[in-house]
Formats: C-alpha cells, sequence, structure tokens
C-alpha cells in the first residue's frame, strides 16, 4: 500500500520527534558549540582511524556496513575508542531508520515504543530499523529482556556500546543473538592522526587558528591519552585556548609541552573494578609471577594500586599463587603471602603498598612448582569417578569405648616407633588410587621432597619384599633398630647426601660434613645426616663446618634441635671449624653460649673424648 506524501511527512515527522534521527547527529557535528572530540568525529569509514582488525578492509564488519547488511552486534571497548563514532557513521550509511538513546535515561517504556514504530515501519515502508543503545550494560537482566523477541523476529537490530566486559554484565540469550566485537584503545600514532587532522581542519577543528605544537607537546598528549581520542582532543582543545591567549597575534600560536602537561592533567587509569580491566589485570599480574618477570608483575600491581583496587583482594591472589604456582618448591612463599595479606590488614595504604611489592617480588623470584594443584585435582578426579571410599579399619578412631570391640585400629603401626619415624603400611582404601597424586617436580625444596619420597619408597619396598620371601599374606610390618641401621648404611661406613657426608669412628663418634651452602634447599638433607649421627653414634656427634660457605637460620635451628636430641640422648654434640663469618654470627646471636665450638676437627675429637675420661 502506497501514502501520500502528506501521509508520508506524518509518519517522518512521528518517528523524527524522539529526536534520535540519523540527521540529529550531523547537526551535533556541525555544531560550533559541540566540543572539539565531538566535532571532528569522522563522517565515513575511511576517516575512521583504528580498529582494523575489525574494520580493516574485507572484514565482516566493513563490510556488513558498506552493503547496509548489519545484523544486531555489541560494541565492547574503552572510553573513547570509536564506539559511539561507528554508530553514527552507521546512521549515516544506512537505509534503515536509525534510532539512539541511552540506558542512563531510558527505561522499558521506551524500548516498547520504539518497538512499536519499528514494527509499524517495517510494516508499511518494509523499512528495517536499527537501534544503537549507549551504556547497555546499565540495562538490569529484566530490561535486556526485553529485546530478545524483537530483536530474534527482525523487528529491530540492536546495536549495543558498552564499557564493561559483555559476558559479565549482558545475559546470555542476548549475548547468543548478537555478534561481539571487542573495540581496542587507541595506539599512540592513532592519535597522533586524529589530533594532526584536527590541527588542520579549518572547518570543524581548529585550522583556523593556525596552530603549532611541539613535538614533545605531541608525542606528550599522545603517549598519555592512554588510547582515549576524546581525552586527547579536549586537552588539545583547551591547550590551543592556553596558548592563543598568550599570544598579541591572531594566529601562529605554539602549543608547548607545558601546555599540554597543564591540560592533560593526571592520566586516569582505566580500571574497572567490577568488570573487564579487573580480571584482565589481575591475570596478567599472575601471570607475570608465575612467569618469573618481578619487573612485569611489579608494573601490574602499580596500575592496581594506582586504580584503587582494594590492596585485600591483591593480597588474597598472592596467597592463592604461593600455593597453586610455587608449593614445596619454596614453602616460605606461602608464610610471605599469608604474612603479607596479615599486615596489608594491619596497616592499610599507602603503606600496604611495600608489602605487596615485598610478597609479589618473593613469589615472582621464588622457584615454581604446580605439583600441590595438580595432586588435589588427581585426589578429586578419583573420588569423583570412583566414589568416596570408607576409611580401613586400622585407621579408623579407637579412642572413645566399644572402639575395640568395633576392631578400630587394629593393625596400626606407630611410626614413632620406628627408625627414621616411618613405617610402611597402607593408609589409602583399597581401590581408591588411580595413580600418584603428589609428584614432586625437580625445583627448589622439592628437590629433598623427592628424595625423602624415594628413601621412603625404598624402605617399603623393602619391607614387602620381605614380606613375600616369608610366604606372603597379611603381615605385620616390624623393622628393628638393627634392620635399619643395615639399611642406612648400606654401601659402607659413609654415606654421602646432597654433600653433606656422615662417617663413624671406631670410638664411637659419627662425624657430619656438609660442603657449601647451607640453607632451605639443603635442610631436609642436613636434618637426615644428623638423624642418622644421632642413632648411630655412641659417644658424641661432630659437625664439621670446614667446606661450609653460608647457613642461614634454618641451618642453626636444625642444629639446634640436633643438639637437644643429643642431650637426651646422653652423647656430646659439638661444632668443628665453622668459618670467620659463622663465628660472628653465633656471637652476635649469643649461640656460642650453647654450642660448644672448637676450631678443629682433632680438638673437636679430643674435647669429647677427654670428657668421656
Amino acid at each position: 500500500m502506497e501514502l501520500n506524501s502528506s501521509e508520508q511527512q506524518s509518519e517522518h515527522t512521528l518517528f523524527d520527534s524522539s529526536g534520535a534521527a540519523s540527521g540529529g547527529a550531523e547537526e551535533d557535528f556541525m555544531s560550533q558549540d559541540a566540543p572539539l572530540s565531538t566535532r571532528m568525529r569522522p563522517r565515513t569509514l575511511d576517516e575512521f582511524v583504528g580498529q582494523e582488525h575489525i574494520l580493516g578492509h574485507k572484514r565482516a564488519l566493513r563490510v556488513a556496513i558498506e552493503e547496509d547488511k548489519l545484523t544486531s552486534c555489541i560494541f565492547y571497548g574503552p572510553t573513547g575508542c570509536g564506539k559511539t563514532t561507528l554508530a553514527y557513521i552507521i546512521a549515516r550509511m544506512t537505509k534503515a531508520h536509525f534510532e539512539r538513546f541511552s540506558a542512563v535515561t531510558a527505561g522499558v517504556n521506551d524500548v516498547k515504543r520504539v518497538v512499536s514504530e519499528a514494527r509499524m515501519r517495517r510494516k508499511r515502508f518494509s523499512q528495517r530499523t536499527i537501534l544503537f543503545v549507549d551504556e547497555i550494560h546499565r540495562f538490569n537482566r529484566a530490561q535486556q529482556d526485553a529485546f530478545l523477541p524483537h530483536v530474534e523476529d527482525g523487528t529491530i537490530i540492536l546495536i549495543g556500546a558498552t564499557t564493561e566486559n559483555p559476558f559479565f554484565s549482558l545475559n546470555a540469550p542476548l549475548l547468543s543473538r548478537s555478534r561481539i566485537y571487542r573495540f581496542e584503545p587507541l595506539a599512540p600514532e592513532h592519535i597522533r592522526i586524529i589530533v594532526e587532522r584536527a590541527l588542520k581542519d579549518e572547518e570543524r577543528g581548529l585550522g583556523k587558528l593556525e596552530l603549532k605544537i611541539d613535538e614533545n607537546a605531541l608525542r606528550h598528549l599522545c603517549e598519555r591519552s592512554n588510547g582515549d581520542a576524546r581525552r586527547a582532543l579536549d586537552a588539545l582543545e583547551l591547550a590551543a585556548a592556553i596558548a592563543t591567549s598568550d599570544t598579541n597575534t591572531k594566529g601562529g600560536a605554539t602549543i608547548t609541552l607545558p601546555l599540554v602537561e597543564d591540560a592533560l592533567q593526571e592520566v586516569a587509569v582505566i580500571y574497572d573494578k567490577a568488570g573487564d580491566s579487573h580480571y584482565d589485570t589481575i591475570s596478567a599480574f599472575i601471570k607475570s609471577i608465575r612467569g618469573s618477570d618481578p619487573d612485569a608483575a611489579l608494573y601490574w600491581l602499580a596500575k592496581m594500586l594506582c586504580a584503587g583496587e582494594d590492596p585485600r583482594f591483591i593480597a588474597r591472589r598472592l596467597v592463592i599463587h604461593a600455593s597453586e604456582d610455587i608449593g614445596n618448591a619454596d614453602p616460605i612463599a606461602l608464610l610471605v603471602a599469608s604474612a603479607a595479606a596479615q599486615a596489608v590488614e594491619l596497616v592499610g595504604m599507602p603503606e600496604a603498598q611495600l608489602v605487596l611489592a615485598q610478597a609479589t617480588i618473593y613469589l615472582a623470584t621464588a622457584p615454581k612448582s604446580n605439583s600441590c594443584c595438580l595432586a588435589i585435582g588427581r585426589a578429586m578426579k578419583d573420588i569423583e569417578e570412583r566414589g568416596a571410599m570408607p576409611v580401613p579399619k586400622h585407621l579408623r578412631d579407637a579412642s572413645y569405648a566399644g572402639a575395640k570391640r568395633l576392631k578400630h585400629g587394629v593393625g596400626y603401626l606407630y611410626p614413632h616407633d620406628y627408625p627414621e619415624h616411618y613405617v610402611p603400611q597402607e593408609y589409602l582404601p583399597e581401590g581408591a588410587k588411580s595413580q600418584p597424586y603428589y609428584i614432586p617436580t625437580n625445583m627448589g625444596f622439592e628437590r629433598v621432597i623427592g628424595k625423602r619420597m624415594e628413601r621412603w619408597k625404598m624402605l617399603k619396598e623393602t619391607t614387602m619384599r620381605g614380606n613375600r620371601e616369608v610366604g606372603g599374606g597379611e603381615v605385620q610390618i616390624a623393622i628393628g633398630e638393627g634392620d635399619s641401621r643395615e639399611l642406612l648404611r648400606s654401601g659402607g661406613d659413609e654415606i654421602m647426601n646432597r654433600d653433606i657426608s656422615l662417617s663413624f669412628r671406631e670410638d664411637g663418634i659419627a662425624v657430619v660434613s656438609p660442603n657449601g651452602e647451607l640453607d632451605l634447599s639443603t635442610a631436609e638433607a642436613l636434618r637426615e645426616r644428623l638423624n642418622e649421627a644421632l642413632l648411630s653414634a655412641r659417644v658424641g656427634v661432630i659437625v664439621n663446618l670446614r667446606d661450609v660457605t653460608f647457613m642461614d637460620s634454618v641451618t642453626f635451628g636444625i642444629l639446634l634441635g640436633a643438639m637437644r636430641r643429643a642431650k637426651e640422648r646422653g652423647i656430646q654434640f659439638v661444632l668443628a671449624s665453622p668459618s670467620e663469618h659463622d663465628r660472628k654470627i653465633i656471637s652476635m646471636t649469643r649461640l656460642d653460649e650453647v654450642f660448644e665450638i672448637h676450631d678443629d676437627l682433632v680438638s673437636a675429637v679430643n674435647s669429647i673424648l677427654s670428657a668421656r675420661g
């Protein structure tokens, strides 16, 4: 059905009454009262700067716009990168009716009005309607649902613009009916093109002022605008106003670096604590720590702190990371992260940034292992696939009345009753385990753990082999002191492990001789050698420090523990040949009042023997 001219005019006026017609956008561009950033909006795709990944030659979005075959889509990205500008270009190029409103001020009634008009326009003129909704993330779920049937049946073509990640802020049904186009911040070279264009354009820009701009000022403006063309142009306009007010000539003023710095002021960090930038930045932070790059980690930490991120959130992520990506390669990492979290609560900002920086550097430079993360994952998978098995009877609680009648705890072997405080026995239900859960790496302290687990495995295999040789069946495991010592001393009177030797003298003195640096990575090996020495020595134990180049506080703690156990056994425990540096440390910490120290091994042996008489 055709309408006469008056009807068409009436229809056109009805739809333009909302002020949403595409002509209004062009009038906004040309208004001399509008900000420079508005006047300089590109009018065609050829004028559009940046976003080549979605608007480059033969790209799907560009082809759809040029051929007027656009479908519903979401423009997603930071401010000043061209989302609204592209919508205006579409309004100029399309044959469809173009309407625009902002989710800040619009509601469901506005949506109903647009849909009603679009349906009538489609029926009477076969004309499509494009609805551009700025800040679409501000619509709640119910308001977003109002679009669904009309987007699906083609009554409206929806273009939504948002600075927040649509996968967090928009509902799934609306996303499934729309294409998502991510806009990136403009690069400094893009900003330069836009600024130089504004300086030359006499119709919409500042060309009539014949302004000049210093190269340093231009570079600073492009780099410090944070990829935001609107911010760059607004700062340029302000700097130009200041420059022209300071000159008596009509034209030829120069925009200098101080003017640009004054116009820009402090660049706001683009960071939405509830949106995409929040998740992207914390992701970059954790990945930088995982990748052992302290500088990159500190950069992302600084960005979060400058943007006002909650320091407690950062501290929590550090605690998680300490277990997830470092684990037992450096067990101290979890203590550092936990202490940092506690300190952040105690001191608050701005001092908390020092605490977070220290923890970040420690974690970034720590040896890495995800063995703990993989281990719990394997265990959880077995529970999910095999079900939760009952606790074996020998491991069940036997502390309450009646447990004996149920035979709870019967057959349990108490590890502390055995040499090395270890005895092989089964702790898992039968058929519960599909594979080893914890597999230590060769990184950091996990090397020590791996050695320890290898020894336990050897003891278990030796015991099981012995059980099979006496006829098999269910045999209670019992390792006597003689058996243990034979295993410990297999291969002769000297045992080597991680450069820590152990030798036994005929006079009943055991000599432990470490070599090199003694720190967290050697702590367990030193503890094992000392335990073996204390187990075998009859008269005394000497720790010969002649070849030790460094000792940390962990090592001193292990030596103190060994000395206490020696006293309990009634044997002497002495140190021999410490370095000058270690002597100073021992003296400063007043450990010389605790340890018996000798200049060399011979004097240490003579001291022990003379004390025995």
